[in-house]
């Protein structure tokens, strides 16, 4: 593992996966071979049936991820054309988290800044400690972010707080970062990593076929698209499913539910 950019932890059940970026000497930065390999990690994971939630995380508490590797940028990203294959190995990433169908959790130590914020974005729930730090301050690299990545942060925290983060390109606090809704709550940082766990085991214990639908509902939602006949149908799916009569039966009989995932 010391020598893997992106490596994987379960739960002694199995029910829960750490994914662990792992590069301490870059504060986590990652190069396009560790883009292209948490695409493939998260894709891998995806098609887990056991699975039940995922922790995204640092390897240690300096950083959740510094962003894309900029030392790196001079043989990957030196122009137009690289940067077309770049951006294109992010996006991959960027969607393996975000499509994922089981529910994912950043918890951030440290930094969390360019890409590693977009990563953050790109999970469904933000956990930080108190002196962790945000920003996205590619004005510095004369850099845009595209429009892919762009589209998850606006959805997190609007035009005017995404307007500040790019255009002012300031680096600040967990409180302001929770302000603008890029976190659903800051933990003291020794606590951060027990919250994330806590917030996972939460999740294992509902059923998790509804999770994944919540999930994919919640996704479907942002784009202003109508719903088509089959997508509302879909709402009503869970109501056929053994987990709905087991967690009927267990609230009925005050007892916990044991949900199968079918």
């Amino acid at each position: 593992m010391a020598g893997e950019a992106i490596f994987v932890e379960r739960s002694g059940d199995g029910r829960i996966a750490h994914v662990v970026l792992n590069r301490p000497e870059k504060l986590n930065a990652l190069d396009l071979a560790a883009w292209r390999r948490l695409a493939e990690v998260m894709r891998e994971l995806d098609r887990d049936d056991a699975l039940r939630c995922v922790i995204v995380r640092g390897v240690d508490g300096r950083a959740f991820a510094a962003g894309a590797d900029i030392s790196a940028f001079e043989r990957e990203r030196a122009d137009a054309e690289q940067a077309r294959i770049y951006a294109h190995a992010v996006h991959a990433a960027m969607e393996s988290v975000s499509r994922c169908r089981h529910p994912v959790v950043a918890a951030i130590r440290g930094v969390c800044v360019g890409g590693g914020l977009e990563l953050a974005c790109a999970c469904d729930l933000r956990i930080a400690g108190d002196t962790a730090r945000f920003g996205i301050p590619i004005k510095r690299l004369g850099l845009t972010l595209a429009y892919d990545e762009l589209r998850m942060l606006l959805s997190l925290v609007g035009p005017a707080h995404a307007a500040e983060i790019l255009l002012e390109g300031r680096i600040f606090g967990a409180e302001r970062a929770k302000e603008m809704g890029l976190v659903n709550r800051v933990v003291p940082d020794a606590e951060v990593m027990a919250e994330a766990e806590a917030a996972a085991r939460r999740i294992a214990e509902g059923a998790p076929l509804v999770a994944r639908w919540h999930k994919k509902f919640i996704r479907r939602l942002l784009d202003p698209t109508p719903l088509t006949p089959a997508e509302i149908e879909e709402g009503f799916a869970a109501l056929d499913t053994e987990d709905y009569r087991r967690g009927v039966r267990a609230f009925l009989s005050k007892t916990e539910p044991e949900f199968v995932g079918a």
